[in-house]
């Protein structure tokens, strides 16, 4: 079997020298003679067949090859003490990464205060933020592409082994950019009133299921887009008319950048959910619930 010459102690030695400003100094960190640290640096110079070390005066000095080989080594050596951290947290019961699926109708900005403490008391655990839009992310979740849904909307779908809890109900009003038509209607809007005007719709994330729809205006032109956030701009650039989350936009509407029409039939309130698989007893996921609860 062929044995590499650079290997996690040759890459210390050079760190330790390179920190330290000699070799006697760098042994003297490592707890070794100089002579073993001496030998370590010639053995990898002559494999790699290179010259890692110079001398200016009383300091040993890294070449230009030197130091490429210490500054990629520093990134294997970072690696190595990240997987060796990773690796005791994991024994501990913790997870090294929680996967988190955000659904698009609910507010990022209040998930990333509890994130941020989280992170604070455990930062070896890595976080994957992603977003999904209705459908897509209780797919997310039931098909492991997420650990922890957050503000996906009902229906909670009766698939077995899925744990919800309540978040919030999220208010949804009829909204309008400043200035259109609408807002010079005096009585509640109908839907007919409504149908020629073009409106702003969410596209459903899900890849494998059914995607789901909601608030569509039927006989209305359709300008489609990613998430809540690019619909909430696209109706104040003025492309177009829809619902969103009251709480979402509230210091828009305060501006009037958007103005609220009141409809013939209001729309109900919408509950949205925190969701976990049961059999996820990770104690990373089991904490962070718990914060999230605390802020949301």
């Amino acid at each position: 079997m062929y044995k590499l010459p650079i290997t996690i102690e040759a890459l210390l030695v050079l760190d330790a020298i390179d920190n330290r400003g000699s070799f006697a100094a760098a042994a003297e960190q490592l707890n070794k003679v100089p002579s073993a640290l001496s030998y370590i640096v010639q053995k990898l110079e002559e494999q790699l067949s290179v010259t890692l070390f110079v001398r200016q005066g009383r300091r040993s000095v890294l070449t230009p090859a030197g130091r490429h080989l210490l500054d990629e080594g520093r990134k294997i050596l970072g690696a190595v003490s990240h997987l060796a951290e990773q690796t005791q947290t994991i024994s501990y019961g913790w997870e090294p990464k929680i996967r988190i699926a955000v659904d698009s109708i609910f507010d990022v900005q209040q998930v990333l205060e509890p994130l941020a403490v989280f992170l604070n008391e455990h930062p070896n655990i890595e976080i994957d933020l992603s977003e999904e839009v209705m459908n897509g992310s209780w797919e997310s979740l039931i098909e492991d592409r997420c650990d922890l849904l957050i503000g996906a909307p009902a229906p909670v779908p009766s698939q077995q082994g899925i744990t919800t809890q309540l978040l919030d109900e999220v208010a949804q009003v009829f909204v309008v950019p400043k200035g259109h038509e609408l807002t010079r209607f005096t009585a509640p809007v109908s839907h007919a009133d409504i149908a020629d005007y073009r409106t702003v719709i969410v596209h459903d994330s899900s890849k494998t299921s059914i995607p789901w729809s909601s608030n569509i205006i039927e006989q209305s032109r359709h300008f489609y887009v990613a998430s809540v956030e690019y619909k909430i701009q696209a109706i104040v650039a003025g492309i177009g008319i829809a619902h969103l989350p009251k709480k979402r936009i509230q210091p828009l509407l305060n501006t009037g950048s958007l103005v609220e029409i009141k409809l013939a039939a209001e729309h109900e309130s919408v509950g949205v959910y925190l969701a976990w698989k049961t059999a996820n007893k990770g104690k990373g996921l089991q904490k962070l619930r718990a914060i999230i609860g605390q802020y949301c």
